[in-house]
């Protein structure tokens, strides 16, 4: 390629005795263009590329959610911009650096583990009964029943008899119809972010799968497992079918009420109502919940456990723990009469006991509520609401001798496991205590600063129950329906009439909830401590008092709820935790940034920069960006680039700039070598120059005698800087323009730095690109001054990344105006930090010259 430029060159300084042909020059002019071309579109892919690696980070970092397919979607995105850089420095070089391309693909080769889905496994039966089942068949079975299993097999603890529908036949079930590929395509097609879609994307996968027929073999396996169950428990016997998906409890995430269960089924109805625990996976709850943990959709495997009913004279709930004092020794007792749904589910607030532990155990605290309803099983409804009899309401549901029993079940339960447990029990009809389920605990973190009880601050509402702890403000959001939900803004406060776990979608926005009824043993409160999510439960009169309220503080600590921003008490917040940190998926995208973003790549002058070398994605990206620099600048100029390109002028005075248009960035047809500066039609080039000539450049600081040695010694050791060697400092200043692009390469004193902009009507197009690199002290003063610009970028919304005396920002997404306004700020900052790194050594100096320059631009640019 160079030889064209040769050739060009040549022809246009007269050097052959014959004149060139216009087809010639103008074939010759068409390839340099194409030359152009190539060169914005690796710049277009490089941006990308440094865009999507910044969006990974801010997702490693950040509180927003994101799953599988923004990490899957990410990886392919940077990889293909990758990909178009390497194929764009190829035509511009004639395959000089074509060894990229294998690097690019041993690049993803390390990357694709992180981001392929895990296969399915092994096969194995459709069907297990729960005495066969362990942890050991966790990935089988699912963690609940595996629980189960385990306990009725070690311990000899009673559980109900049945068996589970395992992941083998979750998997058969989905192959069968091919619904997962359906599956698939939806959940990627949709936009995650927005409550309405997921709404929308959840009815429509809920559908598939109900409609989907269950193979043969899968149904004569759960018929016949049925038929055994049978034999243990009666002939006809109800059954109740409870979620156990694959990854339940495990990672810190609990799941809490995330899935369906049925309760009281007949047998005719069995296999209909297995497909409808299949499809709550993909329940709103359920999907918000997975995203909200960062847990692949492909890892959850919904297995189904089948168990005989118990008809329970009273259930609940027990904590090993209290999960509000993990550390403390007491065991939570929640019960209702009749079956326990009362509980988990949010309905009604329950009995409390505390007990604490010793030999004996014994009740310290009872908190009986009155529970005028209650749920039974029903021969004809499956399980019925119904007044419970005369006296019967403010009775307690469990005699002390029950409570305790069920107390030292749980610390059974904990001492099994080592680890402190949930537990769900039933008070069976022959006065028998019936473990349904047992689970990790997951404690809430509760604050060792607790503000004080008597705070001083007017009330709106007092009492209730911590159902998790912490402090909390927001506008007050009152949620009666389903359709109040799909309007729930961030960062509101949650205020329904019942802690019902339909309600959970909306805790990863939330910044506190209130709910009328309810209590710490419910579902939405387990995974309100889950979220770190302040609630306070059993708070008569909320949506009365808070409905219209506005600007509310909650603090759950001491029962509370206060008008207005409580700033003392908010002071006391610890900072919010990255609830998907730690999860699968940001492990994956944790993994797959290893081979992505980190830049090893800095010196281009050092031997190690070569694409040998070349370990991530980002060295990739910064070695095509620097030798396609080189390539159209620096060896270019030599071969006779100026033919191409026009000397910028302003007025008489003929400036160091040379304007390369791609089109039309003049404002009409321009003769001869030179442009005048009024004749630019480029946009970004226009704000650029606005704030390069903005502010007179005073000359470079005072350098104190360390600085100004530091500068000959630097300038001594570069051999750069000899201009008698053909180096980057002799490259001349590039602006390549068109009316809405520019793109300025750029030597400002001992330092480069290279300015991109598109600013046009459609603000997603629009982007302001910086690199900044280089000086002549040494590395701390270099390295100071890319901090100072840093911090000027900052404040004006850029992202900024700096590494060693080198800095990378980035903004994007503004309107045509305000992108022209940043470019115009880095217009100044260009000009007015040549030679600064001189200064950097001297802080009396460097905070006056900070101020003077933060003072420059808020005064020009607002």
């Amino acid at each position: 390629m160079a030889g064209i430029f040769r050739a060009l060159g040549n022809l246009l300084r007269g050097s052959r005795p014959e004149p060139p042909s216009p087809a010639r020059l103008e074939a010759l002019r068409a390839e340099y263009r194409g030359r152009c071309e190539s060169f914005r579109r690796l710049l277009a892919a490089n941006n990308a590329a440094l865009d999507v690696m910044a969006s990974m980070e801010e997702a490693l970092r950040g509180q927003k959610p994101f799953g599988m397919t923004f990490v899957r979607g990410q990886c392919a995105r940077a990889a293909a911009n990758v990909f178009q850089i390497v194929r764009q420095l190829s035509i511009l070089t004639n395959g000089r650096y074509d060894a990229l391309f294998e690097r690019l693909k041993e690049i993803q080769a390390a990357i694709a583990p992180h981001v392929e889905p895990r296969s399915g496994g092994v096969a194995g039966p459709l069907v297990l009964p729960l005495a066969e089942a362990g942890v050991n068949l966790a990935d089988e079975v699912g963690g609940k029943m595996a629980s189960l299993g385990e306990i009725v097999r070690r311990l000899g603890r009673r559980i109900p008899p049945g068996f589970a529908v395992t992941a083998s036949g979750y998997r058969r079930f989905m192959e069968a119809s091919d619904l997962q590929a359906e599956i698939d395509r939806r959940i990627q097609t949709a936009d995650a972010s927005r409550l309405d879609e997921l709404f929308a994307l959840s009815s429509a996968l809920q559908g598939l799968i109900l409609a989907a027929p269950l193979p043969e073999d899968l149904k004569r396996a759960i018929l016949e497992a049925y038929r055994s169950l049978e034999v243990q428990a009666g002939e006809g016997v109800r059954v109740a079918l409870r979620s156990s998906a694959v990854g339940e409890d495990a990672l810190g995430a609990s799941f809490a009420g995330q899935y369906q269960s049925e309760l009281n089924v007949p047998a005719d109805e069995i296999l209909e109502t297995y497909k409808e625990i299949v499809a709550s996976k993909y329940g709103l709850t359920a999907m918000t919940y997975r995203l909200t943990r960062g847990i692949p959709d492909e890892d959850v495997a919904m297995c189904v456990g089948c168990m005989a009913m118990v008809g329970a004279a009273a259930g609940g709930v027990a904590y090993s723990r209290d999960p509000l004092d993990i550390r403390g020794g007491a065991v939570v007792v929640n019960a209702v009469h009749g079956l326990p749904k009362a509980v988990v589910d949010g309905s009604f607030d329950p009995d409390v006991f505390l007990v604490e532990r010793g030999e004996p155990m014994r009740l310290a605290r009872a908190k009986v509520a009155r529970k005028p309803v209650k749920y039974i099983c029903d021969p004809d409804q499956g399980i019925a609401l119904v007044d419970v009899p005369p006296g019967e309401a403010e009775a307690p549901s469990l005699s002390e001798a029950q409570v305790l029993e069920v107390a030292a079940l749980a610390a059974d339960m904990e001492e099994f496991y080592g680890l402190p447990q949930d537990i769900e029990f039933a008070l069976a009809p022959d006065g028998g205590i019936v473990l349904l389920q047992s689970r990790p605990l997951h404690e809430s973190g509760r604050r060792d600063e607790a503000a004080p009880l008597d705070s001083g601050l007017p009330v709106l509402l007092s009492g209730g129950t911590t159902a998790a702890p912490g402090v909390g403000c927001g506008p007050a959001f009152a949620v009666r329906k389903d359709a109040d939900a799909l309007g729930f803004p961030d960062g509101a406060v949650l205020v329904a009439a019942q802690a019902h776990p339909r309600w959970a979608p909306l805790l990863s926005r939330a910044a506190a909830v209130v709910c009328e009824a309810g209590s710490a043993a419910g579902h939405l409160a387990n995974v309100a401590r889950e979220y770190g999510v302040p609630a306070l439960l059993g708070m008569a009169g909320a949506l009365e008092v808070l409905g219209g309220e506005g600007e509310i503080t909650v603090d759950a600590d001491n029962r509370r709820v206060h008008p207005g921003r409580a700033e003392e008490l908010l002071a006391l917040r610890p900072a919010p935790r990255n609830l998907m940190e730690g999860s699968p998926v940001h492990a994956a995208l944790a993994g797959a940034c290893a081979h992505i973003v980190p830049l090893n790549l800095i010196d281009p002058d050092a031997p190690e920069f070569a694409p040998a070398h070349c370990r991530t994605l980002h060295d990739i990206t910064r070695f095509c960006h620097e030798k396609s620099v080189r390539e159209m600048f620096l060896e270019g100029e030599q071969a006779g680039l100026e033919g191409f390109s026009k000397q910028l002028t302003c007025g008489k005075s003929r400036l160091k700039y040379w304007i390369i248009d791609l089109e039309d960035g003049f404002d009409g047809p321009v003769e001869g070598r030179y442009v005048d500066i009024s004749r630019i039609a480029s946009g970004p080039m226009r704000a650029l120059w606005r704030g390069m000539t903005a502010v007179p450049w005073a000359g470079p600081p005072a350098a104190d005698a360390r600085g100004f040695l530091a500068v000959v010694a630097g300038a001594a050791s570069n051999p750069e800087l000899d201009p008698a060697v053909a180096s980057s400092f002799t490259v001349k200043n590039y602006f390549m323009i068109s009316k809405e692009f520019c793109n300025l390469q750029s030597r400002f004193g001992f330092h480069f730095c290279t300015v991109e902009a598109q600013a046009g009507d459609d603000p997603q197009e629009n982007y302001v690109s910086f690199q900044f690199k280089g000086g002549a002290a040494d590395l701390p003063r270099r390295r100071s001054r890319a901090l100072l610009v840093a911090g000027l970028l900052e404040e004006r919304d850029f992202r900024v990344e700096v590494r060693e005396d080198a800095l990378f920002a980035r903004l994007e997404g503004l309107d045509q105006a305000a992108t022209l306004d940043r470019v115009a700020v880095l217009g100044y900052v260009v000009i007015h930090t040549r030679q600064l790194d001189m200064a950097m050594g001297n802080e009396a100096v460097i905070g006056p010259l900070r101020e003077k320059m933060e003072k420059d631009i808020a005064g020009l640019f607002g």
